[in-house]
């Protein structure tokens, strides 16, 4: 399990750097001077050369690229072009309800979407199924933007369950949890109606399966079949679909801390994006890129601890 582990961590390494590398490109290949963007059409010769040779364009491409791999590796992203903090600061400020926010709707995707499925799988054709395909299809269809409104306007404006800012002290996890669970669901809403057509979809492959009826004509209790030879055997696309769709979450959260005021790496964006705050942008998008790395690694690793074959492949 070791050799396993070590193994899918060091095939990472070189996946990070060409994102990092892609991310380097982007800034600086595109067309367009960012120090003209960043100051406008107005702006002096000598306040252009003073900002590039702020933001280390003046030097050439590879100078550039070694800075901006070691920066990130050492943990610094730069200093923010609008405030002067440093970029790393800004984003472990915020990080947290981030993080927060997408474990809590990959958790309430997981918890509601597998046994939908599962059951939707078992009973196949039935009113139930109807109704859970149904439900799962409007849960795809409605953009993130949309729901939060929904939830806002029901259970914040009429009900008044819940905040309509939620932003919660990190120090004190009741009202932590309060703010949370409103946006938290928004985006678990979403997870729920992945997970539960990607769970119906695998278990009935598995359930067609020879294997299957053998283990009922052997007299296996009906739960044991289910869990340990249905469920087990159908976890490997569930798994691929979760880990595929954190980086769609973590995209959406970005809809979802706008709409409900809420702290985090969406708002950062915009209010980078509006003060054209070019370090800030690729302080974030590095971020994101090692947020999306990490996750396709657990997913890796957790394919090895569902299904022992894959560690021996």
């Amino acid at each position: 399990m070791i050799k396993f582990v070590l193994n899918r961590f060091l095939l990472s390494i070189p996946t990070l750097l060409a994102i990092l590398t892609i991310v380097f490109l982007i800034a600086r290949v595109i067309p367009g001077d960012p120090a003209s963007v960043i100051l406008g059409d107005s702006a002096s010769q000598e306040a252009l050369e003073n900002l590039r040779h702020r933001l280390g364009l003046d030097q050439s491409l590879i100078q550039q690229y070694i800075q901006f791999i070691t920066g990130v590796f050492r943990g610094n992203l730069g200093d923010s072009l609008v405030s002067g903090t440093s970029v790393m600061r800004e984003v472990l400020n915020v990080l947290p309800y981030t993080i927060d926010l997408t474990i809590a709707g990959v958790l309430i995707g997981i918890v509601f979407g597998v046994p939908l499925g599962i059951l939707t799988a078992l009973y196949r054709n039935s009113f139930l199924d109807f109704i859970a395909r149904i439900l799962s299809l409007i849960g795809l269809s409605f953009p993130a933007f949309y729901s939060a409104i929904l939830l806002i306007i029901v259970f914040s404006l009429q009900l008044g369950w819940f905040p309509v800012i939620s932003s919660g002290n990190l120090l004190d996890p009741v009202q932590r949890l309060h703010h949370l669970i409103l946006p938290a669901c928004n985006l678990g809403l979403i997870m729920v109606a992945y997970v539960t057509r990607a769970t119906r979809s695998s278990m009935l492959d598995v359930l067609r399966e020879d294997y299957m009826r053998t283990a009922k004509a052997k007299g296996i209790p009906g739960m044991v079949i289910l869990f340990r030879h249905a469920l087990r055997n159908a976890l490997i696309p569930i798994i691929t679909v979760i880990g595929l769709y954190i980086g769609v979450l973590v995209g959406n959260s970005v809809l979802t801390e706008i709409v409900f005021n809420r702290p985090g790496l969406g708002k950062l964006i915009i209010g980078a994006l509006n003060q054209r705050d070019y370090t800030m942008l690729q302080g974030l998008m590095v971020v994101y890129s090692i947020i999306i790395v990490i996750t396709n690694l657990i997913t890796d690793l957790t394919y090895g601890f569902s299904d022992p074959r894959v560690k021996y492949s």
